[in-house]
């Protein structure tokens, strides 16, 4: 980092301008934390910026031009480089106004919390820290420069930030940021779904997601941007093994976040929703029996309704919506595998009906095991082991992943001798229901089984 910064600060005093080093890097210096994303504050102008680093980096963007900043690539490093600011936002509206600043300690000033309002004055390294931020890193504690009401009335989003800092950070918000976020909570309204979305993505992505989540939940910003969350808490589990479901979520997805490494070992955004998302259908489907247990019937399919219906509200992708939606889904079809009853037909099911999911799946199926009964734990654990390796050996058989059946469209229209339409589906499903119940034909089982079919209709 020190040759980038320091010749990056030459380059810019040697033209008669501050440049100082800024915010998450300095922060992340202190902690011993890598970062290759490199964020800088100066004195000059964007055009005076842009015509710096276009001589200095090996590419240039200016996306964020209309706040004042300019990003380039050097080598590993990306920078962005943004001229002092004085934020001023309209209380009604969801995007800041923005007036350029003439000072670093204003800039630091309208910075969301003190651990982010330090700054490295380069190339002469002098620490730039007037609001404290030094001890309150040294502290874990997450404070605003100035009263917490006055930077979450400019920019309401800074209440998630807090959350996801806690969750990333492993850090407590200080009570009065706390209180502050309990009070002005509805104001996270006016801000766009899609920012929304983003904070909320890189807390499930965190280290410590419990400690964010349940600090929405408490303040009760999740009531205004993920109802479902908080409505858990009122939802006793059935076996009466949890204080309530959403105490058994958190706990699912923290299970599922040690699972990970079986999807790679990063942070995987689909598994850890999906464990979130899971039990979300209870509380709709929540019923009393005479004997005093309680049950929640279809909730499976009633939460995935549920999850399709609020990540499309926060603007997720189609392809993140169907992944999550079909992992809530699935999530209880497991429970009907008993001690092993079920036949090879049903595990070809299982591997088609979880699709691109699979491995997912198999996480979240063993992460919603939070039983304090060890016994019946490890023998859910043994039983799933077993569902895994018949999945393998029939993969390897029969390439479970790609199950088509013994005959292709062509080849049933040809049989049949009929034209494409609706009869062609009709048949390629009924092949395909043969292939899931019998395994592999081969083409002439196949196709005396289509005509066979053919001739009862």
């Amino acid at each position: 980092m020190s040759p980038v910064i320091d010749d990056l600060g030459r380059l810019f005093t040697d033209a008669g301008h501050e440049l100082a080093l800024v915010g998450g890097p300095v922060r992340d210096a202190m902690l011993g934390r890598a970062h290759h994303d490199l964020d800088f504050a100066t004195s000059a102008r964007p055009e005076e910026t842009e015509r710096l680093l276009k001589g200095w980096g090996d590419a240039l963007w200016d996306m964020g031009r209309a706040f004042g900043t300019i990003g380039c690539r050097k080598g590993e490093w990306v920078v962005e480089v943004t001229t002092y600011r004085s934020e001023v936002y309209d209380p009604t509206s969801r995007k800041p106004t923005v007036d350029f600043g003439d000072s670093l300690d204003g800039d630091l000033g309208r910075r969301d919390f003190t651990v982010n309002a330090m700054a490295v004055q380069v190339p002469g390294r002098e620490l730039e820290d007037p609001y404290g931020g030094v001890v309150d890193l040294a502290h874990r504690v997450l404070r605003t420069p100035g009263r917490p009401e006055d930077s979450f009335s400019d920019d309401p989003l800074r209440m998630m930030r807090a959350a996801r800092f806690a969750a990333q950070l492993g850090f407590t918000v200080a009570p009065e940021v706390v209180a502050a976020m309990t009070a002005m909570a509805e104001r996270i309204d006016i801000i766009s779904a899609e920012r929304v979305r983003d904070e909320l993505v890189k807390l499930v992505c965190a280290p410590y997601p419990r400690l964010g989540l349940t600090l929405l939940v408490e303040t009760g910003l999740a009531a205004r941007v993920l109802p479902e969350l908080p409505a858990l808490a009122l939802e006793r589990d059935e076996h009466h093994r949890h204080k309530d479901v959403y105490e058994h979520t958190l706990t699912v997805l923290e299970q599922a976040i040690d699972l990970e490494d079986r999807l790679g070992g990063e942070p995987d955004f689909v598994s850890r929703f999906a464990a979130l998302m899971h039990d979300v259908g209870k509380p709709r489907t929540r019923r009393f029996v005479d004997d005093g247990t309680v049950t929640f019937h279809h909730h499976d399919v009633v939460g995935a309704k549920l999850t399709r219906k609020r990540m499309k509200a926060l603007k997720f992708s189609n392809d993140e919506v169907e992944a999550v939606s079909k992992l809530v889904e699935l999530h209880l079809r497991f429970h009907g595998y008993g001690n092993g009853e079920w036949t090879d037909s049903a595990v070809r099911r299982y591997v088609r009906d979880a699709g691109d999911q699979l491995e997912r799946l198999h996480v979240l199926t063993r992460a919603d095991c939070t039983t304090r009964n060890q016994r019946k734990a490890e023998r859910l654990r043994r039983t799933y082991d077993a569902l895994e390796e018949r999945i393998a050996r029939l993969s390897e058989e029969e390439e479970l992943g790609s199950i088509r059946p013994d005959l292709d469209g062509n080849q049933i229209m040809e049989i049949l001798g009929i034209a494409p339409g609706r009869e062609v589906g009709e048949a390629y499903h009924h092949l395909l229901e043969l292939r899931m119940d019998r395994g592999p034909m081969g083409e002439d089982e196949a196709r005396a089984a289509l005509l066979a079919w053919w001739a009862s209709r």
